[in-house]
Parts: C-alpha cells; sequence; structure tokens
C-alpha cells in the first residue's frame, strides 16, 4: 500500500510505562497501515498490547510516567505531535473508540440520551434540538427500537447487546473517518455477537469508515477483517490478509490461536486445544523470542536470537517473526490440520 493511499499508518512504535516494579514494555515496535474503508483485525491474548496500542493512537496514554516513541501518521498528521488540544479536536469527531466495557463506560448517572448529545455537542454547532433528533436517528440506525422513548432511559435499563449498541451509536455520532472497537463482542452471547459484528460491516459499508476491531478471538475478525495482525508480549508476530492467516499460518501462536477456535465439523465430545503456559512479564521478558517458553517446537537457538518480522517466501504481504525454517512451519501446520503429531521438528516444553 503506497503512503499516499494510507489513512493510518503506525510506525516502529513503542509504548513504557515506568512503574515501581520496573519498565513494562506494553508495545515494542509495532508498525502497520491502514487504508480508508479497510479492515483491520488485531489478534492475540490479554496484555499482548492491542488496547495500548489504539489507545495511544487516541492519545489516552500520554502521562508522566510514560514514555513514548515511533510515529503515528493519520491523515499525514503525526499524532504523537499532536497537542492535547488538537487530540481533542480528532477524538471522537474524526477517530472514535468503542471501548471493552460497555457499562463502565457508560456514566450510570446520565440518560444514553444526553450522553450521545454531548458527544454530538462536543464536535458539532447544533441546536440542543437538533442533536436530539441526531441521537434518535443513530439510536435507529444500530437496531434499537422505540429509540425515541430509549433516548430517555438510563444505561442499566439497556440490556448487554443494547448497551454495546449505543456505545457504536456514540462512536459514529461524527461520521468518523476511523473506528475503533476494542473487544465489541466480549460477554455477549453468539447471536449478538453476530448482530454486532454484522452491524459494523453494514455502517462500515454504508459511512466509509476504515475500521480496527480488537480481539483475543479469530473467529470474530475472520468475516469482517480484510487483514490481520497477531500481536504477543507488545510485538505484532504475523501480519497478513486474513485469507492467509486462515489457509497458511506461519507463527506457532498463530496456531494456538486458531486450534482453540471450536469447529462446527468437530464432535460436540471434543475438546478445545488450549495454548500451554501463560503470556510473560512485560518487565522481565524472556530472552530470544518472547514465545520460546510456550512454543512445543522450541530449539535451543530460540532461547537466543530475537526474532524479526519479515516476508514470507511466495506469498505477498504475509510477515512472520519466527525462527523455524519456512518448509518446517508448512510441515507443521499440515500434520496439525489433519491431527497427526508433526515429525521431523525438534519438540519440547520451551521452559
Amino acid at each position: 500500500m503506497s503512503a499516499s493511499a494510507a489513512l493510518l499508518e503506525v510506525e516502529d512504535l513503542h509504548v513504557e510505562f515506568l512503574t515501581d516494579d520496573g519498565v513494562v514494555h506494553a508495545v515494542d515496535g509495532v508498525s502497520y497501515t491502514l487504508a480508508a474503508g479497510q479492515t483491520l483485525g488485531i489478534v492475540g491474548e490479554s496484555g499482548s498490547g492491542k488496547t495500548v496500542t489504539s489507545m495511544t493512537t487516541m492519545g489516552l496514554t500520554r502521562g508522566r510516567t510514560t514514555r513514548v516513541s515511533g510515529r503515528i501518521m493519520f491523515e499525514g498528521r503525526d499524532l504523537l505531535q499532536a497537542s492535547n488540544e488538537d487530540l481533542r479536536k480528532i477524538r471522537g469527531n474524526e477517530i472514535a473508540m468503542i471501548f471493552q466495557d460497555p457499562l463502565s463506560s457508560l456514566h450510570p448517572f446520565y440518560k444514553v440520551g444526553r450522553q450521545l448529545t454531548e458527544a454530538i455537542l462536543a464536535h458539532r454547532h447544533l441546536s440542543k434540538a437538533a442533536a436530539r433528533d441526531r441521537a434518535v436517528e443513530l439510536l435507529e440506525l444500530v437496531g434499537i427500537p422505540d429509540p425515541s422513548r430509549r433516548f430517555d432511559q438510563y444505561p442499566h435499563e439497556f440490556s448487554g447487546g443494547m448497551r454495546q449498541r449505543a456505545m457504536i451509536a456514540m462512536a459514529l455520532c461524527n461520521e468518523p473517518k476511523l473506528l475503533i472497537a476494542d473487544e465489541p463482542t466480549t460477554a455477549l452471547d453468539v447471536t449478538v455477537q453476530a448482530q454486532i459484528l454484522a452491524l459494523l460491516e453494514d455502517l462500515q459499508e454504508r459511512l466509509g469508515m476504515a475500521v480496527i476491531i480488537i480481539t483475543h478471538d479469530l473467529g470474530v475478525v475472520a468475516e469482517i477483517a480484510d487483514e490481520i495482525a497477531v500481536m504477543y508480549a507488545g510485538r505484532i508476530v504475523e501480519h497478513a490478509s486474513t485469507e492467509l492467516i486462515f489457509g497458511s499460518p506461519q507463527h506457532p501462536y498463530t496456531w494456538g490461536l486458531l486450534k482453540s477456535i471450536p469447529r462446527l465439523d468437530s464432535s460436540r465430545d471434543e475438546e478445545l486445544v488450549p495454548i500451554p503456559g501463560r503470556p510473560p512479564s512485560l518487565i522481565n521478558r524472556p530472552s530470544g523470542c518472547f514465545f520460546h517458553p510456550r512454543c512445543p517446537y522450541v530449539q535451543d537457538e530460540h532461547r537466543r536470537i530475537d526474532p524479526k518480522l519479515e516476508p514470507v517466501p511466495g506469498e505477498a504481504g504475509h510477515e512472520v517473526a519466527c525462527l523455524l525454517e519456512p518448509a518446517a512451519r508448512a510441515q507443521i501446520w499440515q500434520a496439525l490440520q489433519s491431527g497427526q503429531q508433526p515429525a521431523g521438528v525438534a519438540k519440547g516444553a520451551g521452559a
């Protein structure tokens, strides 16, 4: 993608938090590009740096105990160099974010309609009556029944799915060019999850906005994302089109995420395969490959050498940070798909 076509360019982003226990390396050298109208899925376990990356884009990680370096270019403007006043003009207007928990993101003491009109009036010179009409229109747009009545209700009177829809309405009230959706389907049942994702896809098509969807579940972004970035321990370890991530994944962590997704064609008695171990400390990170303590294919050199994100031979636009040879990775994934034990690759419990 050419620089001129990019809406958002994140380049070598580092975010560190200074704590009493040490420096938390929350984001470590993340780079990606997003075009207008494109959808990027950022996937990884809790603590992998997904949310911090996007909150830094919004200017929400600034503070005396935070160190940020790199570049975040939005329509040619470096957001890391923007003043707080400039960011306030952009935030909620040109870039909007749907936060993880709609119940805690909506103020319990104020009616939903008042919170929507406040977001509109912060960036638009409208009368209160016009702002109310716009808020009711948005509630209807996101599929909330009887929006005029719901406008005057409190968040606790909404169901979980309706609160999420209200948060989407608030994010869309000024028709942003970029929407960041942070775990938009967490704690929702499967049917409501599907409705929310279908809604986001429909609204994106109508409004022509770019979307970043953050999740721990590859299944959530399978249909909606054009590209997927897999994050682990503050880094992107694999980045490719959705088709390549699902058809030809290259990183053992991506394999683990894919194998942990329930399949409709599997037996109901078949157990899901969890990724062994826990994510590493971002203060005291492992040597070499950060994934080696959990990787079943670890070799001695993996404990010493830090892999870089590099192109996958023969697959345009596919990058991976893995020290296994491409042929070995292809062999392992083929075996995993068929339910067989991968052969010819050193296997161990990378302690």
